[in-house]
């Protein structure tokens, strides 16, 4: 189990570290005013996702071995909602904050703690299947950030993968050794 283990572990901090670039990847071609843009009044803005996504972060990965997942002082509800203004500056702290989190709890793990009990709103879970409940959930809300970023620059957009029309060109070059623009 240890090597498996391992072996998970180190797959799971290098898929959200790819998780963490692509978010950062679309936040970067906005323009400051799309971070806090919604599409109607019942879409999240980038910045919203953000906050949100910081928020879970922190609750499920704080004293993650030792409490629940939900932490008494979140308020959830509140990470969809933002009355001021908070200049990318702040939003990018949220960001970075809450991925710190994530990171150094990952890192702190050993393949024996996976099948350890841990709770997430009192439901229990191995350690395992928390991490791969939070695996689900932040590649979900980066999907929506690249597809807001995608939108807010329409034609200006920068593919962050194989762009439109080139997979035939992009495949030539994987056969014939050249390294992947991923």
């Amino acid at each position: 189990m240890t090597d498996v283990g391992a072996h998970y572990l180190e797959e799971v901090r290098r898929q959200l570290r790819g998780y963490k670039r692509l978010g950062e990847a679309a936040m970067h071609q906005l323009e400051d005013e799309d971070l806090l843009v919604t599409l109607d009044p019942e879409s999240n803005s980038v910045a919203i996702l953000v906050r949100h996504l910081a928020g879970n972060m922190k609750s499920r990965f704080t004293d993650f071995l030792t409490t629940d997942g939900e932490k008494p002082d979140r308020n959830r509800d509140q990470e969809f909602e933002i009355a001021d203004k908070p200049t990318p500056a702040v939003i990018m702290a949220w960001w970075e904050e809450g991925w710190a989190r994530v990171f150094s709890t990952l890192d702190e793990l050993k393949p024996e703690d996976l099948l350890r009990p841990v709770t997430i709103r009192g439901e229990p879970h191995t350690v395992l299947q928390a991490i791969n409940r939070q695996l689900a959930h932040y590649p979900y809300h980066v999907g929506q950030i690249v597809m807001l970023a995608k939108h807010f620059r329409s034609d200006q957009w920068k593919s962050l993968t194989v762009p439109r029309n080139k997979s035939a060109e992009f495949n030539q070059k994987v056969a014939a050794g050249e390294k992947s623009q991923r």
